[in-house]
């Protein structure tokens, strides 16, 4: 079959003849390599060249004292004098400090129609004392050029090792689009990821990102601190200051190491089990009202977010506590309790201490333990975000809330064992106050009861409806415009 070739494109050569070299081979077509400008000559300025010239950009770089600072910039880089670096460039990055802005004023006229991008960042001082942000700033100075907001949330660390090793999202704001646009195609030249965040009236913003020091952690730990406190404190009057008090042992010694050993799993534990509370109160309110579309309360939206954090800090208690019970058996104090034990054995005549109920209760625990702290291991692990984008939602899921609630059983069984029968003997009841366990087994078993009671076929099947949309009114209104035929319009779900 012979295929008539038509008119336009189809008569072109498949292979341009700009792209044969001399000896036949296959080259590029010579291209313009775009050129960059930028202003400064600190730490940000040099990585920030550094990562255009590896782009593949043209970077011309403007000092007042050019032969000082050459060495430390790229080869490629060309550095010169301000004046002259913002001749060609029709983007220049201004890497500078807010105060040094007025010295680029003499620049204004050969500055006219350019792209200047501002990569400063305030204090924490400057920003709550300044009523606009950098960027505006050096709008209202040079109103001529083009302001762009960008790169100030990348560190200089992050721009040489590249955006593998740091953050790749880039928020750009401006009040131009084109600028604005050319700037989103450079950030993604330099394999980064560029975030839109609107006009140049969210530079303010954008400026406060770099300052939040963990805004999703601070809830959280402060309230592992203040459960730590609490039991720690707790712990003190009942294995310390009563034995002192009231026997005149001296057991202050067991404070850094037992008192925080024992500190730790209750912290690990309850906080634990606050992470599935708010699933249990949420469902019951979902019940309770017979729909899904009601907000929830503000302090149970928040309690929601923060369930990632609580259970990470959870976890991080839990693995100390395995840590300092390894490192129980190394005191000195415990080796002499055994040598004390062993006299007191010596001077009784017992020649075979063996107490099977002991022992199958401490085998029990350890194992049952491991198994908890194994499993809270999966849920930190699949909580970072490289393993979770590599999960489907069900996959993501099922870690999160089936296993969660089985570390959260682990967790309770291991308690039960540790406990065993000591919360019903009156020694333990030391200054009228229970054993630190008993305290800790109230917000778990709560939540365990309630879960297995939400999966009551007359519960689960009406919370399913819930969540698939129906409602207990069993209709939704719409009122229509005024104008429309019908005034009202009834929908059943």
């Amino acid at each position: 079959v012979v295929a008539t070739r038509t008119s336009g494109e189809m008569d072109k050569p498949l292979i341009s003849h700009h792209l044969v070299d001399s000896d036949g081979s296959l080259a590029e077509a010579p291209r313009e390599v775009p050129k960059v400008g930028i202003l400064g000559s600190g730490d940000f300025a040099r990585s920030l060249a550094t990562r255009l010239v590896g782009s593949g950009f043209s970077v011309v770089v403007g000092s007042r004292n050019p032969k000082r600072t050459a060495g430390l910039f790229p080869s490629a880089a060309q550095v010169t004098l301000q004046e002259e670096a913002v001749g060609s460039p029709e983007v220049i990055f201004v890497a500078m400090f807010r105060e040094h802005y007025s010295t680029l004023c003499g620049l204004s006229d050969q500055l006219a129609g350019k792209i200047l991008v501002d990569v400063s960042n305030p204090t924490q001082q400057e920003h709550l004392r300044h009523h606009e942000s950098n960027a505006e700033y050096l709008a209202s100075l040079f109103p001529t050029c083009t302001v762009v907001k960008a790169f100030n949330v990348i560190s200089a660390w992050t721009l040489q090792a590249g955006p593998r090793d740091g953050n790749r999202q880039v928020p750009i704001c401006s009040d131009q689009p084109e600028a604005k646009r050319t700037i989103l195609e450079l950030a993604q030249a330099m394999g980064f990821t560029p975030v839109d965040m609107g006009s140049l009236a969210s530079a303010r913003e954008v400026e406060a990102m770099p300052l939040r020091l963990l805004p999703g952690w601070k809830v959280p730990a402060l309230l592992a601190l203040g459960l730590f406190v609490f039991f720690y404190t707790y712990n003190f009057i009942r294995d310390v200051l009563q034995p002192y008090l009231q026997e005149g042992k001296n057991k202050f010694y067991q404070l850094p190491v037992s008192v925080v050993n024992t500190t730790l799993p209750c912290v690990a534990y309850v906080l634990l089990s606050l992470v599935y509370l708010p699933g249990v109160v949420a469902a019951a309110l979902q019940l309770r009202r017979g729909t899904k579309y009601r907000r929830f309360p503000d302090w149970l939206d928040h309690w929601l977010q923060h369930r990632k954090q609580m259970g990470l800090l959870s976890f991080f208690c839990a693995a100390l506590h395995a840590l300092y019970s390894f490192c129980l058996p190394l005191r000195r104090s415990h080796r002499y309790e055994l040598v004390n034990q062993a006299v007191k054995q010596v001077l009784t005549n017992k020649s075979h201490l063996w107490i099977e109920e002991e022992v199958w209760r401490m085998e029990i625990y350890l194992s049952v333990g491991v198994l908890a702290l194994g499993t809270l291991s999966l849920l930190a692990v699949t909580s970072l975000p490289s393993i979770a984008n590599s999960l489907n939602w069900r996959e993501f899921s099922f870690v999160q809330s089936t296993l969660g609630f089985v570390s959260l059983v682990l967790s309770t069984l291991h308690t039960l064992t540790y406990g065993w029968t000591r919360a019903f003997e009156e020694s333990r009841y030391k200054f009228y106050l229970p054993p630190t366990f008993t305290l800790t087994l109230l917000v778990p078993c709560v939540v365990i009861l309630a879960k297995g009671l939400f999966l009551l076929p007359c519960f689960s099947r009406r919370l399913s409806k819930i969540r698939r949309g129906w409602e207990k009114d069993g209709a939704v209104k719409f009122t229509l415009p005024v104008g429309c035929a019908l005034a009202q319009k009834t929908s059943h779900v």
